[in-house]
């Protein structure tokens, strides 16, 4: 079997179609998507993965890392799947306020580390996503208005390049390469560790607040009036939520990165909307900052777009607050701006369109068209206001990474690609060159 020689060179398991497990091991965190992988590695360590991509490279296959698979796509037949979660070690130096992690940690490990010593990472939402993809992809977080992209924050990166070398990379002693991988993707090299700045959060303030729908309009109000003057340290998303069988609630979530006193004080407006049905504002630690939006920690299928977007004036507002939901289950707006609009030194870059619409419907088959039809639909009618730009991690399925960087850079990443990896053996879920 060709796999035989691989599982003599690995402690991992190595599962091929037909052995105990293999499905399982192949299924990514969205089980909407089907991934035809010729054999699923489980790393036990980094030279597990050193192993892996010798391998790969001899044998003419790709190899995709996945920790978690949440940036899963589907297409990646005949690779290797390598799952890196077992390298899921987290160490925080306190002093020196950073974090190194090995590529399976998940933010919800760090934030609970950092937050032992007063301090955060710049994560996002969900506690289960993995540092490593998001990072690698730039990562927006709660505190990007304040910090910029996660990525911005690497110190060092801890890879296994497309030779199968072990290499540690920083500004100085790879410069091009440290730039692409600074938010340029999954597609250089194998990751097996980073370390990364962590930054002060001796007081927090956070939660959502919800209303029944019919309160829609006044909570959209309330979102473009908070986020035409919020400072950096606030970040506010606008949600609404359509479930089956229920009627349509509105929500804002919010996190702010200060003193409970300001944040309670800054959003003092939104206790003029009656009927709250819940409001859960309050001091809290960076380690729960994923009891905010409360998404799912369980894999569950789903289908996503997203958008960033120009304004919210009147004719988006006829889209975004004025149409059903329903096919979709939730329709999004965060709040950009800030320090994810200014310069950073990596491939992830400014993004300077100051909102994101995400367009979230549940991928089971008997409504997948439906979202899919009712997610163009509406991109369409906000074309005056989508400039095409958006985030690599919030690239969907069938999406390419084109959309995600400006030409230059896209180029630029292309160039580096093709010199460090000419054979293509490393494989992002979404390539550079694809």
């Amino acid at each position: 079997m060709e796999f035989d020689q691989l599982r003599g060179q690995v402690q991992g398991r190595v599962l091929v179609s037909g052995d105990d497990g293999f499905e399982q091991a192949a299924q990514p965190w969205n089980i909407a998507v089907v991934q035809p992988v010729a054999a699923v590695v489980e790393a036990a360590n980094a030279a597990d993965v050193a192993a892996v991509v010798r391998f790969a490279r001899a044998a003419g296959r790709p190899v995709v890392a996945q920790p978690t698979g949440h940036g899963a796509t589907g297409d990646i037949g005949n690779a290797i799947l390598l799952r890196t979660g077992h390298l899921n070690s987290v160490g925080i130096d306190a002093p020196a306020r950073v974090a190194r992690v090995g590529a399976g940690a998940q933010w919800g490990q760090v934030q609970a580390a950092a937050a032992e010593h007063g301090l955060t990472g710049l994560a996002g939402s969900n506690p289960v996503v993995g540092v490593t993809g998001y990072t690698l992809g730039g990562g927006k977080g709660w505190f990007g208005r304040k910090y910029g992209w996660a990525s911005n924050a690497v110190r060092a990166f801890e890879i296994v390049d497309a030779e199968g070398e072990a290499l540690r990379v920083t500004f100085d002693s790879d410069p091009e390469l440290f730039w692409a991988l600074c938010g340029g993707g999954g597609d250089f090299a194998v990751v097996t560790a980073l370390e990364f700045d962590l930054f002060p959060a001796p007081a927090l303030y956070g939660g959502r607040i919800m209303w029944p729908g019919d309160r829609l309009p006044e909570v959209w109000d309330a979102f473009r009036e908070l986020t035409s003057q919020a400072p950096d340290e606030l970040s506010v998303w606008f949600q609404r939520f359509q479930f089956p069988e229920a009627p349509e609630m509105v929500a804002l979530d919010l996190a702010y990165l200060g003193d409970p006193a300001e944040g309670r004080a800054l959003t003092a407006a939104l206790d003029r909307i009656g009927g709250a049905i819940a409001d859960k504002r309050a001091p809290m630690s960076p380690a729960a900052l994923g009891d905010i939006t409360t998404e799912p920690t369980n894999p569950s299928p789903a289908i996503s777009r997203a958008e960033a977007l120009t304004d919210l004036d009147d004719e988006a507002v006829k889209v975004l607050a004025g149409e059903p939901v329903a096919p979709l289950a939730n329709i999004q707006v965060r709040h950009l701006g800030g320090a994810l609009a200014r310069p950073a030194a990596g491939a992830r870059g400014a993004l300077t369109e100051p909102y994101l619409v995400y367009l979230l419907g549940i991928g089971l088959p008997h409504l997948r068209d439906a979202v899919r039809a009712k997610q163009t639909a509406m991109v369409e009618s906000l074309a005056d206001h989508i400039t095409g730009a958006k985030p690599y991690t919030f690239l969907a399925p069938g999406e390419s990474a084109a959309a995600a960087f400006p030409a230059a850079t896209l180029d630029r990443l292309r160039a580096i690609k093709q010199s460090r990896d000419p054979r293509n053996v490393i494989r992002a879920n979404f390539p550079v060159l694809g």
